[in-house]
């Protein structure tokens, strides 16, 4: 029986690395989108959610399986209940990827205005900080886990950056802009959520090595 365990935790530990994998590409296609106005691009984004959706359903549902079959315990235990955590982190960061699809779809409709916002860095570091929670995960690297959280401060900055100067060019324009506007707003604050769960991948990471919870601890 300890052998069949065994495999079903590397299953388990390869699915949600799969998981990881197609959150990414969902991530760069995205991103790619903002930068070029792409609304077939962001089409894609969308259409290929169902794929996130289902298998973070299947995933948890092999963990519950595994739970209740095998009742582990300790290590065995927090690894599983780990995976429990991210697949949904990871789920919602897709769906956080189709958000910013939609706000694409919606801009690439409109006429081009002067104003523009500069995403690049932000989604820059977005993407730096999944990646480097998910490699910390492969790699139970605790330093690395660690370096997200404290990324995740510099995303904030960008976001309130974004805000005050969108807020500014709506003051400042006319109101036939303001539609346009709030979607670049909107994609700020999807960039910014889906910081936040990669910095919630980190901390499930950082519970799996160490046992200790950070969440709402200040780090």
């Amino acid at each position: 029986m300890a052998i069949h365990f065994q495999k079903e935790l590397l299953k388990i530990k390869k699915s949600i690395l799969t998981l990881g994998a197609m959150v990414e590409d969902r991530v760069r296609l995205a991103v790619e989108a903002v930068k070029t106005r792409d609304a077939e691009l962001a089409k894609t984004v969308v259409d290929l959610d169902h794929e996130v959706d289902q298998m973070e359903v299947d995933i948890e549902e092999e963990c519950l399986k595994i739970l209740a079959l095998y009742q582990p315990v300790a290590v065995d235990l927090r690894f599983l209940i780990a995976v429990i955590k991210i697949n949904s982190e990871l789920e919602s960061i897709g769906d956080q990827a189709v958000n910013i699809a939609q706000r694409v779809a919606i801009i690439a409709k409109q006429k081009k205005y002067s104003f523009v916002f500069d995403y690049s860095d932000m989604a820059k570091k977005a993407q730096e900080m999944l990646k480097k929670s998910l490699d910390a995960l492969v790699n139970l690297d605790l330093d690395l886990a660690f370096r997200v959280l404290v990324m995740d401060d510099d995303v904030d900055r960008i976001q309130k950056q974004a805000y005050d100067e969108i807020k500014a060019a709506m003051a400042s324009g006319t109101s036939d802009s303001h539609g346009y506007l709030i979607n670049l707003l909107l994609v700020s604050r999807h960039l910014e959520r889906l910081a936040d769960h990669a910095t919630n991948v980190a901390e499930e990471v950082i519970y799996l090595i160490e046992g200790e919870i950070v969440r709402h601890s200040g780090i």
